[in-house]
């Protein structure tokens, strides 16, 4: 039996080492506390337990591995308990503030990988749950407070009003960014809650990653669809702020055979939401063929396909930056301007890899190949040799079958057994290999 793919999205690929991990922190707590001096009350003891769970974070990064800090990293299956209140909608720090008249409108649009990284700032900070309080950045600490922060919708709703800013979608339709609502009008204070939508745990798509602001703070884990409780009432919604919105339904019309475009026919930009992970399409299969064309074929060491993985983004990457563009130009995933330099055969074509640079090791090398490779959705050697050394270490009991080339759950949980094999904990035990756990499973 094969691991399923494992397709929790994750749009930061930056380095684990500790210092990196301290600059992220430092970021999210930038980002965090915009008011300095003054600000709503709330604010003064919100940013002393963020200034502590950020020193506390530098303390774990710094220890013997250098894996990636995951928060809450056990499941812990708590629902909100009964009678868990919230609050209603408001403007940002409060109602003593007169939230706008009139229908809802999105303030301005934002990408999935804007959202998720907006998710992680308050699950970084442990931002504790409150219906009273609000955090430094102005959103009232509960469960649709935090949606409405990741959204940047600029006011504080509740879960009877966020269904305004959203189109509902069916369970298939689901991408990261999404949000699951449950909005109990009899009694909201009974049951009501919403999680935004990570991205599905396997391809059972019975289990997915929540992002959620409930007691007692912040918490990210794989949960059960739709929810542990009143699952069959929680409902998919995607935010109308995304670029292109929800997608149109396609009329009735004679089947034709299309066939497969070819890698210098003038097509026009198919969308973002074609793109990145999950996406599993002739768009991304047309993608790999014309970066392979340009110089990234040595980013495909299995060959192109229609789903989208590690490979696709590293290789656009690749050739974003060959065009000199930086930032979140450079993000690796594929806008109207890499589609067009590409469909065109315009630009600069993605330059050969340094000489002596170091490709995937085979199983015994010493050379360590980035964190990137053991992403969610990687494959490639790497993975195969990581996982062969695990076995002859004698931590191989997760693998049904294989191991294999392609990361997956098994692997986690193998490399996290022996990171507390050698007594890490907490951050630098994350189930993903750094330099000095890879270092000392090939010693």
């Amino acid at each position: 039996m094969t691991m399923p793919l494992f397709e929790e999205y994750d749009p930061g690929y930056d380095c684990a080492c500790p210092g990196c991990a301290q600059h992220r922190r430092a970021l999210a707590r930038a980002r965090a506390i915009p008011l300095r001096d003054g600000g709503h009350p709330a604010a003064r003891g919100a940013r002393r337990a963020l200034v502590l769970a950020t020193a506390a974070g530098v303390v774990l990064g710094g220890g013997g591995g250098t894996a990636v800090a995951v928060a809450n990293p056990e499941p812990v299956p708590g629902p909100l308990t009964p009678g868990s209140p919230q609050g209603g909608r408001a403007p940002l720090h409060g109602p003593s503030r007169t939230p706008p008249a009139g229908p809802p409108a999105v303030r301005r649009q934002i990408d999935r990988a804007t959202i998720i990284n907006r998710a992680k700032l308050w699950l970084d900070a442990k931002v504790p749950y409150s219906m009273e309080l609000y955090w430094t950045d102005g959103y009232r600490q509960d469960c649709s407070g935090y949606v409405s922060m990741v959204w940047n919708l600029g006011t504080n709703e509740w879960t009877g009003s966020l269904d305004k800013f959203a189109t509902l979608i069916t369970k298939d339709e689901l991408l990261p960014g999404d949000m699951l609502l449950f909005h109990n009008p009899a009694d909201p204070n009974q049951g009501s809650h919403v999680t935004l939508f990570g991205g599905w745990v396997d391809e059972t798509r019975t289990h997915y990653i929540a992002y959620e602001q409930t007691r007692p703070y912040t918490r990210k884990q794989a949960t059960p669809y739709g929810y542990w409780n009143n699952a069959t009432k929680y409902l998919p919604y995607r935010f109308n702020g995304l670029p292109g919105g929800t997608l149109p339904a396609v009329p009735p019309a004679t089947p034709v055979t299309v066939p497969a475009p070819e890698p210098d026919a003038d097509v026009v930009y198919p969308g973002a939401a074609k793109f990145g992970p999950g996406a599993n399409n002739e768009y991304v299969a047309r993608l790999g063929r014309m970066l392979s064309a340009r110089g990234g074929a040595r980013f495909y060491p299995q060959g192109t396909g229609s789903l989208w993985t590690d490979s696709d983004r590293l290789a656009t990457e690749a050739f974003q930056r060959a065009q000199g563009w930086t930032g979140e130009d450079a993000d690796g995933l594929p806008g109207p301007a890499t589609w067009q330099l590409l469909v065109q055969k315009q630009g600069k074509d993605i330059p050969p890899a340094p000489t002596g640079a170091a490709g995937p090791p085979s199983a015994g090398a010493s050379g360590y190949p980035g964190l990137a490779a053991f992403r969610p959705g990687a494959s490639g050697p790497a993975v195969t040799a990581l996982g062969r050394q695990l076995t002859k270490k004698g931590f191989g009991k997760y693998y049904t079958t294989g191991p294999g080339p392609r990361w997956g759950e098994a692997d986690r949980r193998a490399v996290e057994a022996f990171q507390r094999a050698q007594g890490w904990r907490g951050a630098s035990a994350d189930g993903y290999p750094g330099p000095e756990t890879w270092r000392r499973l090939f010693a």
